[in-house]
């Protein structure tokens, strides 16, 4: 994982920068107003230090359509180039007007950064580690803050202050950005598939790997291109193909494919076994009896409360029960069938378009079935018309414990002939077997399912296991006539504005633009105002001018130390963001939020002596600020890079930066006027007041996405909407 990891720590200087300028203005402002001459223009004042949040809003309008379209590393490298220009001209300004031009540059390159860096990391990073990794911005952005400030602050201390150097300085980090991102981050594996360069992402993914079969996970890339519309859950108890054993029933059977030679396993449909299914019938039905709780909450959750707990370590995510393994490609580390380039190393050209062969042709005659290489759709259809099997599937593992496989229907209809069902996609999930509800036989033995046929006392074949799968069509359709290999679909070019309109991607966007407001109206902004002041009446500020320290100085000094609190506290978060989850993390430090918003009002209201009351609210502000940054600071942004097909994702995430920006902005400039108006315990009530809606909003709303694929959670999010619509609907028919 060491290549993915630097890859997401180079990524993430963007927001260092972020955090770096934030810091840099609000020291810089203090010596800018009196060289202009703005002490009696506070207008001009604040523009300067707001230009670069209405620059970043201006960008973010159209920075997700056209890194759907460029791609999300030239739209980093562009982000770099833009926090030079600025540094370099807000070092030069002759005058206002030419440093509000350098702030709205600046804006610029950071809207790009904190857009397209959780997009970018997200596309690369595996499931196990993509929360951790998600981290890194909001790590990387609170360490730039801190470094910005103890630069400011010994800046400060010299006997004329230059902001012009203090702005400057930021042209050198911005440099090293540019030469990472330039030189040293690859382009997102997916965006390379949604354009049809398959050889580049195989190269890209075996880097960020470590290894050379990358293949399943590029299959996987290709079926996230598309936007669920019809997906299913299907339930299978899947086991080893025994030849001339009566286990299992021939009809009715989806027969598995392994990598090595003569490797096959069988999957019977079944009814009334997986968690997941019943999790969906019962999310259907929500509505009826009048849960608030969003189906899809219900859905996530089924995956997650059962896992096996022995192999919930990250290390084996990939590889939750060896069978499983073994029967969807685990076993083995050979190079499998699904190589898109090993078998058309002669055409120069065909791996830069959708065309090229995503499963390689294979020759071997149908009758010779213990000396074949699984290989091709077709080679499969030959094997399955002799063993009279219904459906052919090919399978491979996606990580996080997930398996995706190809079955192609080949069903005989009515009449008697052969009806082309068409090639599906299947999303497999291993389901525990306490958790049957109609009595199916099932019992434990090991790290195994044991499987008694229809309960007929038989005895125990050793080896099934229960499993849940999403199937919908696939993104992969087969050759023309006489061809053997499977192609990738034609893909659109451009934003999808049309899957806007999918139930999926519309109940996904409400709850990343909801998670956007909330956070942003839950008091952060208020709370960073007021630490100085607090600090203030606890005495740290006389403490440092009796040591000769300027009041501008301690102000910068304070506000290093209030970010060094929080680095700490991050780190924390950097742990659990895939082991206790996203949605558990903000249901877990939320109430502490309204419980340290609560304190500070009481402690402005009552009056316990100025020392206490000065005591009570630092320790409030702390603790406000280490729980913020543990939960609802970073995770807004990876639940919205993480919930979006593909397809949509630039796109999608543009609208919950918009609502970002915007609702910071009417905090920014709402606050003063709140503070006059209802006073500092009106403020911190209200704020109290939306942290508790959104704890709320969370627990009904917001499903937990940890160690899921990407598009596995897309898919998931198409399948629960869908069922919740069907059921309202019936509801207003009925």
């Amino acid at each position: 994982m060491r290549s993915v990891v630097l890859v997401a720590l180079a990524a993430a200087i963007g927001n260092m920068l972020q955090g770096w300028d934030n810091a840099t203005i609000a020291g810089a402002v203090i010596y800018i107003k009196k060289e202009f001459h703005l002490e009696k223009e506070p207008k001009i004042e604040g523009l300067i230090v707001a230009m670069s949040l209405i620059g970043a809003t201006l960008i973010t309008t159209f920075s997700g359509p056209v890194s759907d379209k460029v791609g999300r590393r030239s739209m980093l490298i562009l982000s770099s180039v833009l926090y030079f220009l600025s540094s370099i001209v807000m070092f030069w300004s002759p005058n206002v007007y030419v440093l509000l031009f350098a702030r709205l540059l600046d804006g610029f390159g950071i809207g790009l950064a904190v857009t397209l860096v959780p997009i970018y990391i997200s596309e690369t990073a595996p499931s196990e580690i993509r929360g951790l990794l998600n981290t890194f911005p909001q790590f990387c952005g609170s360490g730039g803050m801190f470094l910005s400030y103890c630069l400011v602050f010994g800046m400060s201390l010299q006997e004329s202050p230059s902001w012009r150097l203090m702005l400057g300085v930021l042209s050198i980090p911005s440099i090293a950005y540019f030469v990472l991102a330039a030189f040293f981050l690859p382009e997102s594996p997916r965006w390379l598939v949604s354009k049809g360069r398959m050889d580049e992402a195989r190269q890209v993914l075996q880097r960020l790997r470590g290894r050379e079969d990358v293949s399943g996970e590029l299959a996987l890339l290709v079926e996230g291109l598309g936007v669920g519309k019809d997906t299913s859950i299907e339930e299978y108890v899947i086991g080893p193909d025994n030849e001339g054993g009566n286990e299992l029933p021939r009809k009715d059977q989806i027969k598995l494919y392994g990598p090595e030679d003569g490797q096959s396993w069988m999957a019977k449909p079944v009814k009334g076994q997986s968690s997941l299914a019943l999790a969906s019938r019962q999310g259907s039905m929500l509505p009826r009896g009048g849960s608030l709780m969003d189906p899809l909450v219900t859905l996530f959750g089924s995956i997650h409360e059962n896992l096996p707990s022995e192999n919930m370590n990250a290390s084996s995510r990939s590889m939750l029960f060896p069978n499983m393994g073994s029967i969807l490609g685990m076993m083995g580390r050979q190079e499998s069938q699904w190589d898109p380039e090993r078998n058309n190393e002669d055409s120069s050209d065909q791996d830069e378009n959708l065309n090229s062969p995503l499963l390689s042709p294979q020759t071997t005659e149908p009758d010779d079935y213990h000396q074949r290489t699984v290989g091709t759709m077709h080679r499969r259809q030959s094997s399955l018309f002799m063993a009279n099997v219904g459906e052919t599937a090919t399978a491979t593992s996606i990580g996080g414990g997930w398996q995706l496989a190809w079955k192609y229907n080949d069903k005989v209809g009515a009449d008697g002939k052969r009806v082309n069902g068409g090639l599906q996609r299947m999303y497999i999930h291993e389901e525990t077997a306490n958790n049957n509800t109609n009595n199916i036989p099932f019992s434990r033995r090991g790290s195994l399912l044991s499987f008694h046929p229809e309960g007929d006392g038989h005895d125990q074949v050793n080896g099934y296991v229960q499993a849940a799968a999403l199937v919908s069509q696939a993104s992969m359709m087969p050759g023309g006539k006489g061809e053997t290999a499977m192609l990738p679909k034609e893909v659109k070019d451009g934003p999808g504005w049309r899957e806007l309109k999918e139930p999926g991607v519309k109940r996904a966007l409400m709850v990343g633009v909801g998670l956007q407001i909330l956070q942003q109206f839950a008091g952060i902004n208020g709370v960073m105002y007021y630490t100085p002041q607090i600090l203030e009446e606890t005495g740290v500020s006389s403490l440092l001018t009796n040591l000769g320290i300027s009041a501008e100085s301690a102000s910068l000094l304070i506000s290093a130390l209030t970010t060094l609190l929080m680095l700490p506290c991050i780190l924390v978060s950097m742990r659990l963001m895939d082991v206790t989850g996203r949605r558990s993390l903000m249901l877990s430090t939320i109430p502490i939020l309204i419980l340290s918003l609560v304190t500070l009002v009481i402690g402005s209201l009552v009056n316990l002596g100025g020392s206490i009351n000065a005591l009570i609210s630092t320790a409030s502000v702390t603790v406000y600020l280490s729980c913020f940054v543990m939960g609802f600071g970073a995770i807004p942004n990876i639940l919205c890079s993480e919930i979006f097909p593909t397809s949509v994702r630039g796109l999608c995430i543009t609208i919950c930066a918009l609502t970002f920006w915007i609702c910071d902005i009417i905090v920014t400039y709402t606050l003063p006027v709140m503070l006059k108006s209802i006073g500092i315990a009106g403020v911190f009530g209200i704020y109290a007041i939306v942290c508790a809606v959104a704890w709320v909003f969370v627990y009904l709303k917001v499903p937990e996405t940890k160690g899921m694929p990407l598009e596995v959670i897309s898919e998931f999010f198409s399948v629960g909407a869908k069922q919740q619509d069907a059921a309202a609907s019936f509801l207003s028919d009925g």
